[in-house]
């Protein structure tokens, strides 16, 4: 029989409390073992309740929740989810709570009676964050946090890539549940010169636009939220837009990304699968594809497709991974060839494009 996970409410409305301690509280494995208002009751709460989980509201008096959940992983790792407004504003705080070292967010509506409908329609993701939050690898949050620090930290100079790199290898990289600090250590890694990159990474529509300009603010390459059309080319690294799945096509000079919002394929809109299996597709052994962390099996069957039609596939080790379920699933499916860990993965890419002629 699975453990039942404990969770403890953060948030400093007692509508958003009280609606989501209710809703939660119905999945039967799932118990709610307590709420608090703010940072500095939920203190004392954490230590006599033991939670296994957290949810935590971003903006709260006296302490926001962003800095409350940076002393928390310092000094006690528990695995959170952050209830996130979906403004602007929300969007760069979630980021910087992923940052910090939040498993996973969730976005809420305003707090008034007439968002309560929005709020419920919410916790059908937010049950399924929990327990994905609840197998994650926190306790090890501040080795981990070095191992996904970037290479090379101060201010990024862009140059321009030589003519003379070629426009046939490509690169599919998917992840989800801790996949956004992942990516940024692997493209901090990589060289400005190297082939063209396309990324799913699951992620409400609205945040990928602000995640790409964080990474671009990183990285050596140009890095940016990808519009249908455009093209893949090498130091380019385009990030599949929220609630779009987006695929790769042959064109005349290389390849381009084509973005659509059709159906989504086992529960995920961008998928990881539609984009594999379209490199495959155009591509064959002039791919490199890479799975990382992240909850669920979205990738396994686009893998090992790239896999079968003679692409190299790599996946992030367990150690490095927080949630090692995409990962495992494209293992069990035969898909990878060599599990590496995160700090590793970039090299390995790099001498797999070397191999290609």
């Amino acid at each position: 029989m699975a453990r039942i996970i404990r969770v403890l409410v953060i948030d400093d409305s007692s509508l958003v409390r009280n609606i989501l301690a209710q809703g939660l509280s119905m999945d039967s494995g799932i118990d709610v073992v307590g709420t608090a208002p703010d940072p500095f009751v939920a203190q004392e709460r954490i230590t006599r309740l033991k939670p296994d989980v957290i949810t935590l509201d971003v903006k709260m008096p006296r302490m926001d929740g962003v800095e409350f959940l940076k002393l928390l992983m310092a000094e006690n790792p528990i695995p959170v989810v952050m209830v996130s407004a979906y403004t602007s504003a929300g969007q760069k705080i979630a980021l910087d709570a992923l940052e910090a070292g939040a498993v996973d967010f969730v976005t809420k509506p305003s707090t008034d009676v007439a968002a309560v409908k929005g709020l419920e329609k919410m916790l059908g993701e937010l049950r399924i964050k929990i327990r994905a939050a609840a197998k994650a690898n926190v306790s090890q949050w501040e080795s981990w946090k070095e191992k996904t620090a970037p290479s090379v930290t101060g201010n990024i100079i862009k140059t321009r890539v030589s003519s003379g790199v070629g426009r046939e290898k490509i690169i599919a990289i998917g992840a989800s549940t801790g996949g956004t600090e992942a990516i940024k250590k692997i493209i901090c890694d990589f060289p400005i010169e190297t082939s063209g990159i396309v990324i799913v990474q699951h992620m409400p529509a609205g945040f990928t636009k602000n995640f790409a300009e964080r990474l671009n603010g990183a990285s050596e390459m140009d890095v940016k939220e990808a519009v249908s059309g455009e093209s893949v080319l090498p130091g380019k690294i385009l990030i599949a837009p929220g609630n779009f799945h987006m695929s790769v096509v042959r064109s005349p000079d290389g390849y381009n990304v084509v973005c659509k919002k059709t159906d989504k394929v086992k529960g995920h809109r961008p998928s990881v699968d539609v984009l594999m299996k379209s490199v495959a597709k155009c591509a064959g052994t002039r791919a490199v594809g890479v799975i990382l962390t992240g909850m669920g099996s979205d990738g396994a069957c686009g893998a090992l497709t790239m896999r079968n039609a003679g692409a190299r596939v790599i996946a992030q080790d367990k150690a490095s991974s927080l949630v090692f379920g995409m990962p495992h699933a494209a293992l069990k499916a035969g898909a990878v060839e060599r599990l590496v860990p995160l700090d590793q993965i970039s090299r390995s890419v790099m001498t797999f494009l070397s191999g290609i002629k």
